[in-house]
């Protein structure tokens, strides 16, 4: 139910091939950082290696306070506002937001994601048009520092020790929200604000307050 082809649509994203070799999103973390070291040498004269390993599409808006960290990929028509905080192998897609004081890292994020204001998100997918509310941020490492594991029946096994959340398509969280190591969110599914999200919410749901999920209704 959770495997890459279920919760993205791969047309809107650079990483399309890479991710194809997997079959669940969380087994795509690692190899982030290679991938866009790859892929950046690739990408042709609409981008511009601005800096070692950090390449930028000459129509994306790069705020003169943002800080670019290498390896990462900035697509076309992408926003990058001030004081946003890129440390490393992100891939951010065409027509993003990366908001004032954002921090990516280790992410793939797909076309026309939102992640406008406050947010901290690593070691995590956030696919096509997905959008994070103000303050709401991915937490990637367990308290006790122990490995990773998805919260389903019965539990998977990430074998990692830094894994955020992993968002299909359409995705909306609420602002203020924690999204707990290993959340997996599916496709068009909303979460509250104020939310303390973890394990698995299935597509087409909606995560309420209290942890209560309920289906959406058909319209």
């Amino acid at each position: 139910m959770y495997s890459i082809s279920e919760m993205y649509d791969l047309t809107h994203t650079k990483a399309a091939e890479y991710l194809g070799g997997f079959t669940y999103p969380w087994e795509a973390l690692k190899g982030i950082k290679d991938m866009i070291l790859t892929l950046g040498p690739t990408l042709g004269s609409d981008y511009a290696q601005v800096s070692e390993g950090v390449w930028v599409h000459n129509t994306a808006k790069v705020a003169p306070t943002a800080y670019l960290g290498a390896p990462c990929i900035i697509g076309a028509d992408t926003e990058v506002r001030h004081c946003a905080f890129i440390r490393g192998s992100a891939l951010v897609g065409d027509g993003c937001v990366v908001g004032n004081s954002v921090e990516l890292k280790n992410v793939i994020i797909f076309d026309s994601v939102q992640v406008p204001h406050y947010n901290y998100v690593g070691d995590s997918i956030l696919g096509y048009k997905s959008h994070m509310g103000a303050g709401s941020i991915t937490s990637n490492v367990k308290s006790d520092k122990t490995l990773v594991v998805i919260k389903s029946e019965p539990h998977i096994e990430t074998q990692q020790k830094k894994v955020g959340a992993l968002l299909g398509d359409f995705v909306e969280v609420g602002c203020n929200s924690v999204l707990n190591p290993g959340t997996v969110i599916g496709r068009h599914s909303n979460v509250y604000p104020l939310s303390c999200v973890r394990g698995i919410v299935p597509a087409n749901s909606i995560y309420k307050t209290g942890g209560v999920i309920v289906a959406k209704e058909e319209y």
